[in-house]
């Protein structure tokens, strides 16, 4: 299947709402289910984790060669955030169906770096550290710029993470933030700067992606993905003191971050995914002692 083929299959089957009854790949009270309905924390999460895989050379080139991205950044980005809010909220037979088809494509990216080495979207190392830094970034992102999660919610994440992880045909997903450190630790010798990354950033501070909102607070956005980097890694690629996220950038992310938490929009996947299993469209937004009732009652 080929990438435009992709997208108008995407357009033409995405439904949350049924078939009524029909489970998630993970269950409503996972922590998944909790954050992927912030639109915040999944902005600057899904940066972070762009950011941290084109470090990898060999990702880099399989993106930038082989998609829609050179033409259509933004596009191909809601493209992907609506795969992952499918693999979180859909019917576990129409995410299947979807990420199985994601597979397909993979599997036609191959090719070699500018410095020569060969690379296959498939290669189990590459597709561990995508899935890997997808989970790390939606995580941080919310913890710092939503809520403060405890350390047994962000263990349950990364774990619940590996079910998602696998469908994507990764297989040594990191159970724990410190099982994550390690996997970043051994592939951080192959990271590298590069324009690319910069050009990233640009398209991100630019406003493309949602026109309405002002300027200044995509600039905000891409700082605070470069924030969620460690300050090693940050440096090794040369992301400098222009990306440093000031105070007033944090207060005014954290406040559109709660609002966001609290916003309840019917026709969001959380809401309609929640409506299909039989729970209130606002069940995400109720307090986790009512989220408890409905689950066992």
């Amino acid at each position: 299947m080929q990438q435009r083929e992709l997208e108008n299959y995407l357009g033409t089957i995405i439904d949350f709402s049924s078939p009524v009854g029909e489970p998630a790949l993970l269950p409503p009270d996972s922590v998944q289910w909790r954050i992927y309905k912030n639109p915040i924390a999944l902005g600057i999460g899904g940066i972070a984790a762009v950011l941290l895989e084109f470090a990898e050379p060999r990702i880099r080139s399989g993106v930038w060669d082989h998609s829609t991205y050179k033409a259509d950044p933004i596009g191909r980005a809601r493209r992907t955030g609506l795969v992952a809010m499918l693999a979180c909220y859909g019917p576990a037979s129409t995410a299947k169906e979807v990420i199985g088809k994601v597979n397909r494509l993979h599997g036609e990216v191959k090719g070699s770096t500018p410095a020569g080495e060969k690379y296959r979207a498939l290669d189990p190392i590459l597709l561990d550290w995508v899935a890997a830094t997808a989970s790390y970034g939606f995580l941080m992102a919310y913890d710092r710029f939503v809520h403060p999660l405890c350390a047994a919610d962000k263990d349950r994440f990364m774990r619940d993470g590996d079910m998602i992880g696998r469908e994507f045909g990764a297989r040594h997903a990191p159970p724990t933030l410190d099982a994550f450190m390690v996997m970043m630790a051994q592939l951080e010798p192959r990271f590298e700067p590069h324009p690319i990354l910069l050009e990233f950033l640009d398209i991100i501070q630019s406003g493309r992606a949602a026109p309405g909102a002002p300027r200044f607070l995509h600039r905000a956005i891409a700082r605070a993905a470069v924030s969620l980097l460690p300050g090693h890694v940050r440096q090794r690629l040369e992301l400098g003191g222009q990306y440093d996220l000031g105070r007033l950038d944090r207060l005014m992310l954290r406040t559109a971050g709660r609002l966001a938490d609290r916003r309840v929009d019917r026709t969001s996947p959380a809401c309609q995914a929640s409506e299909r299993l039989g729970f209130p469209h606002d069940f995400l937004f109720r307090s986790r002692m009512q989220q408890t009732r409905m689950l066992v009652g």
